[in-house]
């Protein structure tokens, strides 16, 4: 699988985006409770009240890591402290730079699975992100038969095990970051054609000018990137 190595190089003092230019970020969401208590103290009072809501600690600080590291991240973009950000949001929730921050232009897509987030930021292009732990699944050959085209399904039906789950994680994050792209959501997933095999990357085969790219965080993820325009120069940034 031919994917982009991946370089987690430390974030530079003076961040700075070109139109051809998209950052990846990797964020930790398992911090310390100083750490957690610090990032927690940059939300907004809907984002504190969205948090008490988890039922599990670890939901809630992993909700809280990562918030706060967007807001840390966008606020390095921007020249402003993290608690200034303002967001507004999709119908089906993706969040955006509220108005005052329009002159920026700046788009930026987040996804977390497990302890692990990837926030991606571009220049004047709409982009999405999604990252999966490869967890087994007793039903994915269920799944892919309700989310996938046919003839994805029945290539991951001919698979032996350890392909089936890879190549399963593959088709959802790309068609995912697609769909947070285009801001459609989950619900046009198996209208999303992508075309790929265990050995060679993926293309996704819509219509219009995306660059879709496949990455390897860390051991036993699958990720992917959807950006609006092609020819994009990625850099990778360990937030």
């Amino acid at each position: 699988m031919n994917n982009i190595p991946c370089l987690w190089l430390p974030a530079p003092q003076n961040l700075h985006l070109s139109s051809s230019d998209v950052h990846i970020w990797k964020i930790n969401l398992k911090q310390s409770e100083l750490q957690i208590q610090a990032l927690k103290e940059t939300l907004s009072s809907d984002e504190i009240a969205r948090s008490e809501r988890f039922y599990f600690p670890e939901h809630r600080q992993r909700f809280i890591v990562g918030r706060g590291s967007l807001r840390l991240i966008l606020g390095g973009y921007l020249n402003v402290e993290p608690i200034e950000i303002e967001f507004d949001y999709h119908q089906r929730g993706k969040p955006f730079l509220a108005p005052k921050f329009l002159d920026s232009r700046l788009f930026f897509n987040i996804s977390h699975s497990q302890d692990l987030g990837l926030l991606g930021v571009s220049y004047q292009q709409l982009i999405g992100v999604d990252v999966e732990y490869m967890r087994p699944m007793s039903d994915l050959e269920n799944l892919a038969q309700r989310f996938f085209l046919a003839q994805e399904y029945e290539i991951i039906k001919s698979l032996n095990s350890v392909e089936k789950q890879q190549v399963f994680f593959r088709y959802w994050t790309c068609k995912e970051a697609y769909l947070k792209a285009t801001g459609d959501g989950l619900v046009k997933l198996e209208n999303i054609g992508i075309d790929l095999t265990p050995t060679q990357p993926a293309q996704l085969l819509v219509v219009g000018n995306w660059q879709l790219q496949e990455l390897i965080p860390a051991d036993n993820f699958a990720a992917a990137v959807v950006v609006a325009n092609n020819h994009n120069n990625f850099q990778f940034w360990q937030a």
